[in-house]
């Protein structure tokens, strides 16, 4: 009885401690509200729960990433002024464009060419086409990474690349990666690859949590091209999945001085993982071909500010006439509906493109807890039925258009690392409006009466997913 008396005492006290904790970081209300409920009332659960997944800030990375005395904060000491030549005037023209540029803290650049790539055969072959044209290092960053036909196909490119004697990074999310083999690893490590998990457990403030995750998709060759998009590496991702079919995604091929901008992500990203400094090409040379501007805005919860959400309602509120999104998991925030809503008042086209078929089933019931209210204000949400839809794209007007990693749920907006590709081109984005129109083409729109059909027990179940969200 006694030790039981102890054990509930420390708890509790436990608790009270966690409950401060959550006091002082959580970053929404109804987040710190749950927690301090559930801390106080079932500490021997709410406890370690909290610290592996209650927190809203990934410790270390920010002062690796600021401090005044980091090695990487005085290797790319000179990056502005490398990069002077090649900054866009919009930021300086364009009140809505200033603020996107504050988001990501660096300002948009032209001289860029991109390609829009769509699916996974389009993908792999240009970026496969790139590792082989690669002629002193390449930069490979994925969250997920198989061993399958494809990733298989990807190590032995880089197996033969550092042979050749070029430097090979590869980072991966050893969270979204845990079934890779350890194997594939020492294959590459062996042929002389540098590879690392990105270590989102490292440091003392991180030994527990499970909850931050790298999900972003990067490849670099030699600093001069760049791919960002939604696929990971897998089978499933070329459509060869029995479970989801045909696998629609998008990708996009960056050749110019924006790929500065990934390759700054990347390499914050190593330095946390690492604790090196790459030695890189930090020259921004225009695409022969290049008149586009382009902007990377990389997010995650090492951030002052929730970028992704901020970078989403600002692209909601500049639109006049449409605001289109894809994503496969939509579990938008009140700042994010609340921007929806109002795009609807002014007479702008509001569409939401999500999968008819999911992959997670919390994403799914979540979303029927508020689709409702979204179709009832005139956001037309439409569901994509021949297989399983990935892309993270979204077009505004007929001139902005951005394909990315976040998704519009609370792991991109606040636990996840991710990275988009803002493009500013009339071209590229008609490009992106008929890829949308071949997608709605091949998709069904919801009905009220479809959310309101559903049973009780649905619905209880759905509310209760909703609640969930900040662990989606």
């Amino acid at each position: 009885m006694t030790i039981f008396v102890l054990i509930a005492a420390v708890s509790h006290v436990l608790g009270v401690l966690s409950s401060i904790s959550a006091l002082m970081s959580t970053r929404t209300p109804q987040g710190t509200i749950a927690w301090i409920v559930s801390l106080n009332t079932l500490p021997y659960f709410a406890v370690p729960a909290y610290w592996i997944f209650g927190r809203s800030k990934f410790q270390g990375y920010v002062f690796a990433r600021k401090g005044q005395d980091s090695a990487l904060r005085t290797a790319l000491m000179g990056l502005r002024e490398k990069t002077a030549s090649a900054v866009s005037s919009h930021g300086q023209e364009y009140g809505r464009v200033r603020a996107v540029e504050m988001l990501a803290q660096m300002p948009f650049s032209t001289g860029n060419h991109t390609e829009l790539l769509v699916d996974g055969e389009a993908t792999f072959n240009s970026i496969f086409e790139g590792i082989a044209q690669a002629r002193h290092y390449l930069l490979v960053q994925y969250y997920i990474v198989r061993d399958d036909e494809i990733g298989r196909e990807l190590k032995d490119k880089l197996i033969a690349k550092a042979k050749e004697g070029l430097r090979v990074y590869f980072l991966y999310d050893e969270i979204g990666s845990h079934k890779l083999p350890r194997a594939y690893i020492s294959q590459l490590a062996n042929a002389g690859v540098s590879i690392h998990p990105f270590h989102s457990t490292r440091g003392r403030q991180n030994r527990f949590q499970l909850n931050f995750r790298n999900h972003r998709k990067i490849v670099i060759a030699d600093g001069r091209v760049g791919w960002v998009g939604g696929l990971n590496v897998g089978d499933e991702y070329m459509g060869r999945s029995d479970k989801f079919g045909p696998w629609r995604d998008t990708h996009m091929r960056l050749e110019g001085p924006a790929v500065m901008g990934l390759q700054l992500a990347f390499v914050e990203d190593w330095h946390w993982a690492t604790d090196d400094v790459l030695d890189l090409t930090w020259n921004p040379d225009p695409a022969p071909d290049g008149d586009r501007h382009v902007l990377i805005v990389p997010s995650g919860p090492a951030d002052a500010v929730e970028t992704a959400s901020l970078m989403f309602q600002h692209a909601i509120h500049s639109a006049d006439e449409k605001i289109w999104i894809a994503s496969p998991y939509f579990v938008p925030d009140e700042g994010v509906i609340g921007a929806l809503q109002l795009a609807v008042l002014r007479g702008v086209d509001v569409r939401i493109l999500i999968p008819k078929k999911p992959d997670s089933v919390l994403v799914y019931l979540s979303g029927f807890a508020f689709l409702g209210e979204m179709i009832e204000s005139g956001v037309k949400i439409y569901r994509y039925a021949p297989g399983f839809l990935h892309q993270k794209v979204f077009l505004v007007d007929h001139y902005v258009a951005a394909v990315g990693t976040a998704n519009l749920d609370n792991r991109s907006f606040r636990l996840n690392f991710e990275i988009t590709a803002v493009v500013i081109d009339d071209e590229f984005a008609s490009e992106i409006e008929e890829m949308f129109a071949s997608d709605f083409a091949n998709s069904s729109p919801m009905t009220i009466e479809q959310i309101e059909s559903k049973s009780f027990w649905f619905k209880l179940a759905s509310r209760a997913a909703h609640l969930l969200a900040p662990l989606q």
